[in-house]
């Protein structure tokens, strides 16, 4: 039987088929360290007690019918003054659109701004652009990046794409690097958005910014946030910010994401957000409503978990680095944010101890899991080619103790490679 074009050629999860053959390793006895899945293991990382407490006690209260299609108001009003005193923005609760996490959100802003066959400009490596430019019969313009900048796009290597272009998707702290902008390239790119729109006639469509910050409260060290409206507030009308509970309260199936941007875009994607039914949960709005207004609850909760993830990334970057030191083909970047961090494997073209040669990130990849019982993502998984062997590696899912014991794992089957 046939089906529509589109569904003959989507591509499904390149990080689901990855996770597809750990379990079945899994299922087979092996125990493997997966570092893959953007997520957090609730074992390891529960959400904010104050939080668990809140939504029971709204299932309890029978809060369980239908809620707002745009959000409770009540949450709409929290996240309203949760943005102005985190970040100094200023956006009123008509302005902000609540659900069911953060993807119907992209999705969303993709559907409401971007027609088939408009431009779409995005850095590769980034998380499931690709495949919101497919769903849309988008013609996408993936910007390669580089190391040597962190893998965070340019204003320079944007520039030559823009032209007519009807949406640039941008994300700080990047998913899959857990890499930042910048404030001086973060300025550049703004300023080159500002001076495209000036150039499109009365009535034509401007070029949107899609940010997408949902990472921006996991920061390290010295490593500071910035976004577009607050460097530059004439982008306030042409900017889509994606954003939500999902990683910052290690909240990833409570499914509360706010979007927040122009209301006359906002409105637009409310229509469709309902259409899909993608709405957050009434009893999880109630609690997250509640518990945003507690400064206390979310500056504990927040400090506690940026200190454990900052400790297994900074434990998995030094052991890259100290694998580096001793010869061999790695390398890692500072952790930024997020939950990642970006590691290199450069194998390709040897031979395993079984006479397989290596061909791609992937052949790598897999020579992990089996030898080392330790599993990334490549970032061909996000856009690149399979030539480039850097890969993301997660660590929500994995103590630290998890941590430390596999990089002699790593060391061992990386040195049985000839």
């Amino acid at each position: 039987m046939s089906v529509s074009v589109l569904a003959k050629n989507l591509r499904g999860s390149e990080i689901i088929k990855i996770a597809g053959e750990i379990n079945e390793l899994k299922r087979q006895g092996q125990n493997i360290a997966n570092l893959t899945i953007g997520d957090f293991d609730s074992n390891i990382y529960p959400i904010p007690t104050e939080l668990k407490q809140g939504i029971v006690e709204a299932y309890n209260d029978n809060q369980t019918n239908y809620p707002p299609a745009d959000g409770m108001l009540n949450l709409r009003e929290s996240v309203s003054a949760f943005l102005k005193s985190r970040y100094a923005l200023d956006y009123a609760p008509n302005q902000i659109l609540i659900s069911g996490g953060s993807r119907p959100l992209i999705y969303s802003t993709f559907l409401a701004v971007v027609d088939p066959g408009d431009t779409v400009v995005f850095p590769t490596p980034s998380w499931n652009n690709n495949h919101y430019s497919d769903l849309t019969s988008a013609n996408a313009i993936m910007i390669e990046t580089r190391a040597e900048n962190n893998f965070m796009p340019t204003a320079d290597e944007i520039r030559p794409h823009i032209k007519g272009a009807a949406l640039l998707a941008l994300c700080s702290p990047l998913n899959p690097t857990g890499t930042m902008f910048n404030k001086k390239d973060l300025e550049e790119i703004c300023d080159l958005v500002i001076a495209e729109n000036k150039t499109r006639a009365a009535g034509e469509k401007p070029l949107y910014l899609l940010y997408d910050q949902i990472y921006s409260q996991l920061t390290f060290g010295v490593h500071k946030h910035y976004d577009p409206v607050s460097l530059r507030p004439e982008l306030k009308d042409y900017t889509i910010f994606i954003d939500g509970a999902s990683k910052c309260f290690a909240a990833t199936g409570v499914r509360v994401g706010w979007g927040f941007g122009p209301a006359n875009v906002i409105d637009n994607m409310k229509a469709i957000v309902g259409h899909m039914g993608a709405w957050s949960p009434k009893a999880e709005q109630v609690a997250m409503a509640k518990f945003l207004t507690n400064d206390t609850y979310v500056n504990n909760y927040l400090t506690n978990i940026k200190a454990n993830i900052q400790a297994s990334l900074n434990t998995l970057h030094e052991g890259f680095q100290q694998l580096k030191a001793e010869g061999f083909s790695v390398d890692s970047i500072e952790p930024m944010g997020a939950i990642y961090l970006t590691i290199k494997v450069d194998y390709t073209g040897k031979t395993t101890p079984d006479g397989t040669v290596l061909k791609t990130s992937a052949d790598i990849n897999f020579y992990l899991i089996k030898e080392a019982k330790v599993a990334f993502v490549p970032f061909s998984a996000f856009g690149t080619g399979e030539d480039v062997n850097w890969f993301r590696a997660s660590v929500g899912a994995s103590t630290l103790q998890d941590i430390q014991q596999m990089i002699p794992r790593i060391k061992e089957a990386l040195s049985k490679l000839k």
